[in-house]
């Protein structure tokens, strides 16, 4: 079984020391209460959560998976999961961010997503059945009506439901554009919505007494495409007016799916026969508001990788310090020993330093990103607020795109470091293969990803988020040209900030000549973006922690794995940018 240990000291550095978050929230509107004190707290007992009641069941639950009875068309879960999840819920955790008005905590958004990176270390597919309920909430507090807010959102702040969104059916995959469920109006404001839905996580389960569906489908005169998608609340359990509990509604789990990862979260396939729903948001505007969910499902994953691969390095770590093998090259280490450990060989560290340089970069991205979203949703100027969004949209492929698949390259090494007791199941690291394999399809593969920032938020948007974010690392760059210190991350950065600009312009004109050269170029596009991005905030890192309180150790090894990132890794975006220019040429049609 592994080990976890919540990385409390990093989540503190890269909150307070890199992106000086206390400071920013408590000049937010709202953010008067927001202290390092409270962040601090919120922290301690969320890693404490995670390391006591979540972690143990990881590896149990993994094995056990949920239980599905086609009699009953039910799901039990996994040993200790509903225990665990009146536990969390009893401690507030299930609205930690949501306003106080509908129960919630109203703490922010970029505390939210350091509590779910620790929960999602403790057990990934447990912290699959609150976070969807997170993205349910939000939608309907952007595009729901008081009286749907105050029937549905607020159980499941409370804990006592959870929420789901049935986006996909089997024919459309990707492409919305493609379902077919119908919802006919019924009166009194309701609809009857039929059809199927598939890769429904947490669609159905024993943890609480209802669960929450917003469920994608068509109105009778609904344009064909995309333009004719509406979205409509659909609960397990029909709820009276006075927010009891009715009779169950004809929206039932078919089956569940047996996949290679996360085998303790019921992903399953949905049913509707004329379930009651209501429409939540403008009809045939159902895509936009789905979008709300989207986004906010595309960090959290984005967060689930850094989360697999956190647990991969640590267990790694420890393995590579205790595991005795061999001799190093240099002569005996431990000569009192019958061998080294694995420390002492180059590639040991090689492949345990890109871990750590992922994840501690990935940490400090995703929160990064987090952060604009408060500013988005809480500064007190307008154009303060529109200039975070821009941010937002612009991070959020490359926060879910790269960072889930740099999780794959962690886990892999993880997994490699233990040798042939790697891919014995009793060691837990091959889990952490699975589940990270997984992340990079669910809420748009990689490539959908790559798609999205090429596609939209670079051409359409006219890269007004990626403009923001150029202007930022350049004066980053001019603040510290003449600091002879920081000479090995400063220079390398402002050589390739400028050359990710100019491929981007140079990539724009060639899509209008060929828009095929978009999709010739997207993903490593994406990866160039991603490397980008993180050398940026290492070099802030390294700034932060000569700047900080912390142990000598603790700044060496900032320094160690900035130096490691900067010579060893951000180079790969040479071989993306080669690719970037081959252009779609290179890409024949395959017959």
């Amino acid at each position: 079984m592994t080990a976890y240990k919540a990385p409390l000291d990093d989540l503190r550095f890269a909150l307070f020391d890199v992106l000086g978050a206390e400071k920013t929230l408590m000049s937010l509107q709202g953010g008067d209460a927001h202290s390092r004190d409270l962040l601090d707290a919120v922290l301690e007992e969320a890693g404490r959560l995670s390391e006591q009641l979540l972690a143990p069941t990881n590896g149990p639950a993994d094995e056990e998976g949920c239980h599905y009875d086609k009699a009953t068309q039910t799901v039990t879960t996994p040993k200790g999961f509903k225990q665990a999840f009146k536990q969390f819920a009893e401690g507030g955790w299930t609205g930690l961010t949501n306003p106080e008005k509908y129960g919630g905590q109203a703490l922010p958004g970029v505390l939210g997503t350091a509590t779910t990176e620790i929960f999602q270390s403790g057990n990934l597919a447990w912290s699959l059945y609150p976070l969807l309920s997170e993205g349910a909430t939000h939608a309907m507090e952007m595009h729901g009506e008081e009286w749907q807010r105050e029937r549905y959102m607020k159980p499941i702040i409370e804990g006592r439901w959870t929420g789901t969104m049935c986006l996909t059916e089997p024919q459309a995959g990707s492409d919305l554009g493609l379902l077919k469920t119908r919802a006919e109006p019924s009166g009194d404001e309701a609809y009857k919505i039929s059809g199927t839905k598939i890769f429904i996580s947490a669609g159905e389960h024993d943890l609480t007494e209802n669960i929450v569906h917003l469920v994608l489908a068509r109105l009778p005169d609904a344009p064909a495409g995309s333009r004719g998608i509406s979205m409509f609340i659909v609960p397990k359990f029909k709820v009276n007016e006075d927010g009891s509990l009715g009779e169950r509604n004809t929206v039932t789990a078919g089956a569940i799916e047996h996949k290679m990862g996360i085998h303790a979260c019921s992903t399953c396939v949905i049913n509707l026969d004329g379930a009651e729903g209501y429409l939540i948001g403008q009809p045939n505007k159902g895509l936009m508001a789905m979008f709300t969910m989207m986004n906010a499902a595309r960090l959290s994953v984005g967060v689930q990788g850094l989360a697999l691969a956190e647990r991969a390095l640590q267990n790694s770590l420890n393995y590579a310090r205790e595991r005795l093998q061999s001799r190093s090259l240099s002569g005996a280490k431990f000569p009192d020993k019958p061998a080294d450990n694995l420390l002492v060989q180059p590639d040991v560290r090689r492949m345990l330093l890109t871990q750590r340089a992922f994840v501690e970069g990935s940490r400090a991205l995703v929160l990064y990103t987090a952060l604009q979203t408060d500013i988005e949703s809480r500064a007190s100027d307008e154009a303060t607020r529109k200039k975070a969004g821009e941010l937002v949209a612009f991070l959020i492929p490359i926060a879910k795109g790269v960072v889930t698949e740099l999780a794959q390259e962690c886990t892999k090494e993880a997994l490699q470091i233990y040798g042939g007791h790697g891919y014995i199941a009793e060691n837990g690291m091959e889990q952490f293969v699975r589940d990270a394999r997984i992340i990079t399809l669910y809420e748009g593969t990689t490539g959908i990803q790559a798609a999205d920032l090429l596609g939209r938020k670079i051409l359409q948007l006219q890269g007004v988020g990626l403009k923001h974010f150029l202007e930022e690392i350049s004066a980053f760059c001019q603040q510290h040209v003449h600091d002879e210190s920081l000479r090995a991350f400063v220079g390398p950065l402002a050589v390739y900030t400028k050359a990710w600009g100019d491929t981007t312009m140079a990539l724009a004109q060639r899509a209008q000549a060929n828009p095929e050269e978009l999709g010739a170029a997207a993903v490593d596009y994406l990866y160039y973006s991603g490397y980008v991005a993180l050398a940026y905030l290492w070099a802030r890192s390294v700034v932060a922690a000569e700047a900080g309180m912390q142990s000598t150790a603790f700044k060496q090894a900032k320094r160690d794995t900035a130096t490691f990132y900067f010579a060893r890794i951000l180079p790969r975006c040479l071989t993306h940018q080669a690719a970037i220019e081959a252009g779609i040429d290179t890409l024949p049609m395959i017959v």
